[in-house]
Protein backbone atom coordinates (compact mmCIF):
# COMPACT_ATOMS: atom_id res chain seq x y z
CA UNK A 1 0.00 0.00 0.00
CA UNK A 2 3.00 2.15 1.25
CA UNK A 3 4.30 1.71 -2.95
CA UNK A 4 0.57 3.50 -3.47
CA UNK A 5 1.75 6.33 -1.84
CA UNK A 6 -2.14 7.14 -0.62
CA UNK A 7 -3.13 10.02 0.73
CA UNK A 8 -6.19 10.99 3.03
CA UNK A 9 -8.87 13.64 3.06
CA UNK A 10 -7.15 15.42 0.11
CA UNK A 11 -8.84 18.71 -1.12
CA UNK A 12 -9.89 18.74 -4.78
CA UNK A 13 -10.10 22.55 -5.06
CA UNK A 14 -7.28 22.09 -7.36
CA UNK A 15 -7.74 19.06 -8.86
CA UNK A 16 -10.95 19.93 -10.69
CA UNK A 17 -11.12 23.11 -12.95
CA UNK A 18 -14.33 24.52 -11.57
CA UNK A 19 -12.61 24.69 -8.22
CA UNK A 20 -15.50 24.65 -5.77
CA UNK A 21 -14.44 23.08 -2.63
CA UNK A 22 -14.89 19.33 -1.82
CA UNK A 23 -12.46 16.92 -0.73
CA UNK A 24 -11.75 13.00 -1.16
CA UNK A 25 -11.63 10.30 1.50
CA UNK A 26 -8.61 8.90 -0.04
CA UNK A 27 -6.53 9.96 -2.94
CA UNK A 28 -3.82 8.44 -5.24
CA UNK A 29 -1.86 9.03 -8.07
CA UNK A 30 -1.47 6.29 -10.73
CA UNK A 31 1.58 5.85 -12.93
CA UNK A 32 0.75 2.07 -14.57
CA UNK A 33 -1.58 -1.04 -14.75
CA UNK A 34 0.44 -2.44 -11.49
CA UNK A 35 -0.88 0.15 -9.13
CA UNK A 36 -4.42 0.45 -10.58
CA UNK A 37 -4.74 -3.41 -9.75
CA UNK A 38 -3.70 -2.68 -6.25
CA UNK A 39 -5.82 0.47 -6.07
CA UNK A 40 -8.43 -1.63 -6.96
CA UNK A 41 -8.12 -4.33 -4.53
CA UNK A 42 -8.47 -1.38 -1.12
CA UNK A 43 -11.36 -1.60 0.35
CA UNK A 44 -13.25 1.23 -0.80
CA UNK A 45 -16.84 1.28 -1.74
CA UNK A 46 -16.53 3.62 -4.55
CA UNK A 47 -13.11 4.24 -6.48
CA UNK A 48 -13.04 6.90 -9.25
CA UNK A 49 -10.48 7.80 -12.27
CA UNK A 50 -9.67 11.25 -12.42
CA UNK A 51 -7.98 12.90 -15.60
CA UNK A 52 -7.17 16.65 -15.82
CA UNK A 53 -10.49 17.63 -14.09
CA UNK A 54 -11.82 19.58 -16.59
CA UNK A 55 -14.73 17.62 -17.38
CA UNK A 56 -16.11 17.43 -14.02
CA UNK A 57 -17.41 19.09 -11.20
CA UNK A 58 -17.11 18.01 -7.41
CA UNK A 59 -20.52 19.07 -5.56
CA UNK A 60 -20.02 17.62 -2.42
CA UNK A 61 -17.08 15.54 -0.59
CA UNK A 62 -16.09 12.36 -2.10
CA UNK A 63 -16.33 9.06 0.32
CA UNK A 64 -14.04 6.60 -1.64
CA UNK A 65 -11.00 7.00 -3.82
CA UNK A 66 -9.73 8.72 -6.38
CA UNK A 67 -6.83 7.72 -8.41
CA UNK A 68 -5.65 10.39 -10.53
CA UNK A 69 -4.40 8.95 -14.13
CA UNK A 70 -0.17 10.18 -14.40
CA UNK A 71 0.23 7.16 -16.79
CA UNK A 72 2.88 8.87 -19.22
CA UNK A 73 4.52 8.25 -23.07
CA UNK A 74 4.00 9.60 -26.69
CA UNK A 75 5.44 7.83 -29.29
CA UNK A 76 5.37 6.37 -33.43
CA UNK A 77 4.31 3.16 -33.01
CA UNK A 78 4.15 2.81 -36.66
CA UNK A 79 5.24 4.95 -39.88
CA UNK A 80 3.79 4.96 -43.27
CA UNK A 81 4.88 6.55 -46.50
CA UNK A 82 1.74 9.86 -45.90
CA UNK A 83 0.94 9.11 -41.88
CA UNK A 84 1.90 7.78 -38.51
CA UNK A 85 -0.13 5.49 -35.49
CA UNK A 86 0.79 7.50 -32.69
CA UNK A 87 0.77 5.96 -29.51
CA UNK A 88 -0.36 8.22 -26.23
CA UNK A 89 -0.30 7.42 -22.47
CA UNK A 90 -3.67 8.09 -20.84
CA UNK A 91 -1.91 10.30 -18.52
CA UNK A 92 -0.51 13.10 -20.82
CA UNK A 93 -2.12 16.45 -21.32
CA UNK A 94 -4.51 16.89 -24.42
CA UNK A 95 -2.61 20.11 -25.77
CA UNK A 96 0.55 19.01 -24.72
CA UNK A 97 -0.02 16.02 -27.13
CA UNK A 98 -1.20 18.55 -30.39
CA UNK A 99 1.82 20.82 -29.74
CA UNK A 100 3.83 17.82 -29.57
CA UNK A 101 2.09 16.38 -33.32
CA UNK A 102 2.78 19.96 -34.49
CA UNK A 103 6.76 20.22 -33.94
CA UNK A 104 6.72 16.98 -35.49
CA UNK A 105 4.38 18.22 -38.39
CA UNK A 106 1.72 15.43 -37.71
CA UNK A 107 -1.22 16.43 -39.11
CA UNK A 108 -5.03 15.53 -37.67
CA UNK A 109 -5.24 17.32 -34.50
CA UNK A 110 -4.35 21.09 -34.93
CA UNK A 111 -8.36 21.94 -34.79
CA UNK A 112 -8.80 19.97 -31.21
CA UNK A 113 -5.72 22.70 -29.82
CA UNK A 114 -6.58 24.37 -26.44
CA UNK A 115 -8.63 21.52 -25.32
CA UNK A 116 -8.22 21.10 -21.22
CA UNK A 117 -8.10 17.30 -20.06
CA UNK A 118 -5.84 14.37 -20.44
CA UNK A 119 -5.60 12.11 -23.15
CA UNK A 120 -7.59 9.29 -21.62
CA UNK A 121 -10.54 11.31 -21.45
CA UNK A 122 -10.79 12.20 -24.73
CA UNK A 123 -12.33 9.16 -26.14
CA UNK A 124 -14.85 8.82 -23.36
CA UNK A 125 -16.21 12.67 -24.57
CA UNK A 126 -15.35 11.90 -28.13
CA UNK A 127 -13.82 15.57 -27.81
CA UNK A 128 -14.32 18.16 -31.00
CA UNK A 129 -13.64 21.30 -32.33
CA UNK A 130 -14.17 23.41 -35.48
CA UNK A 131 -15.45 20.36 -37.30
CA UNK A 132 -13.21 17.62 -36.01
CA UNK A 133 -14.14 15.13 -33.59
CA UNK A 134 -11.47 12.64 -32.11
CA UNK A 135 -13.00 9.45 -33.75
CA UNK A 136 -12.09 11.06 -37.10
CA UNK A 137 -8.50 9.99 -36.49
CA UNK A 138 -9.03 7.01 -33.58
CA UNK A 139 -7.35 3.69 -34.55
CA UNK A 140 -7.78 2.00 -30.84
CA UNK A 141 -7.46 2.30 -27.38
CA UNK A 142 -6.32 0.10 -24.58
CA UNK A 143 -8.65 0.17 -20.98
CA UNK A 144 -8.48 -2.13 -17.92
CA UNK A 145 -11.43 -3.43 -17.41
CA UNK A 146 -12.15 -2.79 -13.62
CA UNK A 147 -14.24 -6.29 -12.35
CA UNK A 148 -11.64 -8.29 -13.62
CA UNK A 149 -8.18 -6.73 -14.02
CA UNK A 150 -8.06 -7.59 -17.76
CA UNK A 151 -6.74 -5.13 -20.72
CA UNK A 152 -8.95 -5.24 -23.18
CA UNK A 153 -8.35 -3.44 -27.09
CA UNK A 154 -11.33 -1.24 -28.37
CA UNK A 155 -11.57 -0.27 -31.94
CA UNK A 156 -13.41 2.51 -33.18
CA UNK A 157 -16.89 0.57 -34.09
CA UNK A 158 -16.28 -0.99 -30.11
CA UNK A 159 -16.28 2.81 -28.95
CA UNK A 160 -19.63 3.53 -30.49
CA UNK A 161 -18.76 6.93 -30.68
CA UNK A 162 -21.53 10.15 -31.18
CA UNK A 163 -21.92 13.69 -30.71
CA UNK A 164 -19.86 14.21 -27.39
CA UNK A 165 -20.97 10.24 -26.41
CA UNK A 166 -19.19 6.93 -26.80
CA UNK A 167 -19.73 3.41 -25.13
CA UNK A 168 -17.70 4.88 -21.94
CA UNK A 169 -20.43 7.43 -21.25
CA UNK A 170 -23.42 4.62 -21.75
CA UNK A 171 -22.80 0.56 -20.98
CA UNK A 172 -19.10 1.07 -20.21
CA UNK A 173 -19.71 4.20 -18.34
CA UNK A 174 -17.27 3.54 -15.02
CA UNK A 175 -15.88 0.18 -15.74
CA UNK A 176 -13.03 0.87 -17.65
CA UNK A 177 -9.83 2.94 -17.58
CA UNK A 178 -8.26 3.82 -20.22
CA UNK A 179 -4.44 3.25 -20.29
CA UNK A 180 -3.31 4.84 -24.39
CA UNK A 181 -4.88 6.16 -27.11
CA UNK A 182 -3.87 5.57 -30.70
CA UNK A 183 -3.98 7.92 -33.22
CA UNK A 184 -3.43 8.00 -37.19
CA UNK A 185 -1.89 11.06 -38.13
CA UNK A 186 -0.88 12.50 -41.26
CA UNK A 187 3.04 13.07 -42.34
CA UNK A 188 2.50 15.29 -45.80
CA UNK A 189 -0.67 16.37 -47.88
CA UNK A 190 -2.43 17.12 -44.24
CA UNK A 191 -6.07 17.36 -45.21
CA UNK A 192 -7.33 20.85 -43.49
CA UNK A 193 -10.56 21.48 -42.19
CA UNK A 194 -11.28 25.24 -42.34
CA UNK A 195 -14.78 24.81 -42.18
CA UNK A 196 -15.70 26.81 -39.34
CA UNK A 197 -16.41 30.89 -40.13
CA UNK A 198 -14.13 31.66 -37.51
CA UNK A 199 -11.34 29.84 -38.45
CA UNK A 200 -11.14 31.35 -41.84
CA UNK A 201 -12.02 35.11 -40.53
CA UNK A 202 -8.52 34.40 -38.53
CA UNK A 203 -6.82 33.30 -41.09
CA UNK A 204 -8.08 35.91 -43.75
CA UNK A 205 -6.86 38.47 -40.78
CA UNK A 206 -3.04 37.52 -41.16
CA UNK A 207 -3.27 37.09 -45.13
CA UNK A 208 -2.88 33.55 -45.02
CA UNK A 209 -4.12 31.80 -47.91
CA UNK A 210 -2.42 28.46 -48.07
CA UNK A 211 -2.37 27.74 -44.13
CA UNK A 212 -0.09 25.00 -42.40
CA UNK A 213 -1.15 23.27 -39.50
CA UNK A 214 0.44 24.95 -37.48
CA UNK A 215 -1.65 28.08 -38.69
CA UNK A 216 -4.82 26.46 -37.91
CA UNK A 217 -3.51 25.32 -34.30
CA UNK A 218 -2.70 29.29 -34.00
CA UNK A 219 -6.13 30.39 -35.50
CA UNK A 220 -7.91 27.78 -32.59
CA UNK A 221 -5.92 28.74 -30.10
CA UNK A 222 -6.58 32.81 -30.50
CA UNK A 223 -10.33 32.10 -31.03
CA UNK A 224 -10.77 29.57 -27.91
CA UNK A 225 -8.35 32.11 -25.71
CA UNK A 226 -10.44 34.94 -26.53
CA UNK A 227 -14.04 33.18 -25.80
CA UNK A 228 -13.18 30.89 -23.10
CA UNK A 229 -11.63 31.96 -19.37
CA UNK A 230 -8.17 30.17 -18.51
CA UNK A 231 -9.16 28.50 -15.93
CA UNK A 232 -6.02 28.77 -13.83
CA UNK A 233 -7.66 32.10 -13.81
CA UNK A 234 -11.40 31.66 -13.02
CA UNK A 235 -12.88 28.44 -12.58
CA UNK A 236 -14.37 27.11 -15.20
CA UNK A 237 -15.48 23.25 -17.14
CA UNK A 238 -15.66 25.00 -20.52
CA UNK A 239 -18.42 24.53 -22.51
CA UNK A 240 -20.77 23.12 -19.83
CA UNK A 241 -23.85 22.25 -22.04
CA UNK A 242 -24.02 19.77 -25.21
CA UNK A 243 -25.31 21.69 -28.53
CA UNK A 244 -28.79 19.93 -28.38
CA UNK A 245 -29.82 17.62 -31.43
CA UNK A 246 -32.83 17.83 -32.83
CA UNK A 247 -35.29 16.53 -35.97
CA UNK A 248 -35.38 18.03 -38.92
CA UNK A 249 -39.01 18.70 -38.42
CA UNK A 250 -38.22 20.50 -34.95
CA UNK A 251 -36.13 22.68 -36.55
CA UNK A 252 -38.27 23.86 -38.83
CA UNK A 253 -41.13 24.65 -36.18
CA UNK A 254 -38.32 26.24 -34.38
CA UNK A 255 -37.16 28.20 -37.06
CA UNK A 256 -39.96 29.66 -38.20
CA UNK A 257 -40.73 31.31 -35.29
CA UNK A 258 -36.76 32.22 -34.69
CA UNK A 259 -34.95 32.88 -38.00
CA UNK A 260 -31.98 33.92 -36.66
CA UNK A 261 -31.55 30.45 -35.04
CA UNK A 262 -27.99 29.36 -35.57
CA UNK A 263 -27.86 25.61 -36.58
CA UNK A 264 -25.52 23.14 -38.04
CA UNK A 265 -25.80 20.37 -40.15
CA UNK A 266 -26.21 17.00 -38.03
CA UNK A 267 -25.96 13.01 -38.93
CA UNK A 268 -29.12 11.45 -40.31
CA UNK A 269 -30.29 14.43 -41.19
CA UNK A 270 -30.84 15.84 -37.98
CA UNK A 271 -29.81 19.66 -36.82
CA UNK A 272 -27.52 20.85 -34.31
CA UNK A 273 -27.93 23.86 -32.48
CA UNK A 274 -25.86 25.84 -30.61
CA UNK A 275 -26.07 25.82 -27.08
CA UNK A 276 -24.76 29.38 -26.76
CA UNK A 277 -26.58 31.33 -28.37
CA UNK A 278 -29.80 29.90 -26.84
CA UNK A 279 -28.58 30.82 -23.55
CA UNK A 280 -27.28 34.42 -24.61
CA UNK A 281 -30.88 34.97 -25.88
CA UNK A 282 -32.35 34.01 -22.76
CA UNK A 283 -30.44 36.72 -21.10
CA UNK A 284 -28.37 34.55 -19.17
CA UNK A 285 -24.71 35.83 -20.17
CA UNK A 286 -22.96 37.77 -17.13
CA UNK A 287 -25.79 37.06 -14.96
CA UNK A 288 -24.80 35.50 -11.25
CA UNK A 289 -26.45 33.21 -8.60
CA UNK A 290 -23.95 33.59 -5.68
CA UNK A 291 -20.44 33.08 -6.51
CA UNK A 292 -21.38 31.33 -10.01
CA UNK A 293 -21.88 33.25 -13.24
CA UNK A 294 -22.11 33.22 -17.13
CA UNK A 295 -18.86 34.16 -18.89
CA UNK A 296 -19.75 37.58 -20.29
CA UNK A 297 -18.38 36.43 -23.55
CA UNK A 298 -19.17 32.89 -23.98
CA UNK A 299 -23.10 32.04 -22.72
CA UNK A 300 -21.64 28.11 -22.68
CA UNK A 301 -19.38 28.71 -20.06
CA UNK A 302 -20.78 29.01 -16.49
CA UNK A 303 -17.89 30.24 -13.57
CA UNK A 304 -17.00 30.02 -10.48
CA UNK A 305 -15.96 33.21 -9.00
CA UNK A 306 -13.54 32.41 -6.44
CA UNK A 307 -16.32 31.59 -3.84
CA UNK A 308 -18.39 29.47 -6.20
CA UNK A 309 -20.78 27.00 -3.96
CA UNK A 310 -22.61 24.11 -5.37
CA UNK A 311 -26.20 24.91 -4.28
CA UNK A 312 -25.69 27.92 -6.50
CA UNK A 313 -24.39 25.97 -9.38
CA UNK A 314 -27.45 23.29 -9.16
CA UNK A 315 -29.71 26.57 -9.00
CA UNK A 316 -28.39 28.16 -12.24
CA UNK A 317 -28.42 24.68 -14.28
CA UNK A 318 -31.67 24.37 -13.44
CA UNK A 319 -32.87 28.04 -13.92
CA UNK A 320 -30.63 27.68 -17.54
CA UNK A 321 -32.25 24.46 -18.66
CA UNK A 322 -35.88 25.38 -18.02
CA UNK A 323 -35.64 29.27 -19.42
CA UNK A 324 -34.42 27.58 -22.61
CA UNK A 325 -36.94 25.02 -22.43
CA UNK A 326 -39.64 27.86 -21.81
CA UNK A 327 -38.81 29.75 -24.77
CA UNK A 328 -37.35 27.44 -27.62
CA UNK A 329 -39.12 24.03 -26.39
CA UNK A 330 -35.30 22.96 -26.53
CA UNK A 331 -33.80 20.29 -23.73
CA UNK A 332 -30.23 21.26 -22.73
CA UNK A 333 -27.95 18.44 -21.18
CA UNK A 334 -24.93 19.15 -19.38
CA UNK A 335 -21.49 18.39 -21.27
CA UNK A 336 -19.45 18.00 -17.79
CA UNK A 337 -19.88 14.71 -15.31
CA UNK A 338 -21.21 16.62 -11.56
CA UNK A 339 -19.90 14.21 -8.96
Amino acid sequence: MNSLNLKYNVSLKEKHTFGLEASAEAFVKIQNVSQIKTALQLPYKSKMVLGGGSNVVFTQDYLGLVMELDIKGIQVEKEYKNSIHLKVGGGENWHQTVLWTLRNNYGGLENLSLIPGKVGASPIQNIGAYGVELKDIFIKLKALEKSTGKVKTFFQKDCQFGYRDSFFKNKGKGKYIILEVYFSLTKNNHKLNTAYGAIKSELAKKKIENPTIQDISKAVIKIRRSKLPDPKKIGNAGSFFKNPIISKTKFKTIHKKFPKLVHYPAPNGKVKLAAGWLIDRCNWKGKSIGGIMVHPKQALVLTNQGKGEAKDLQKMIKKIITSVKKKYDVSLEAEVNLV
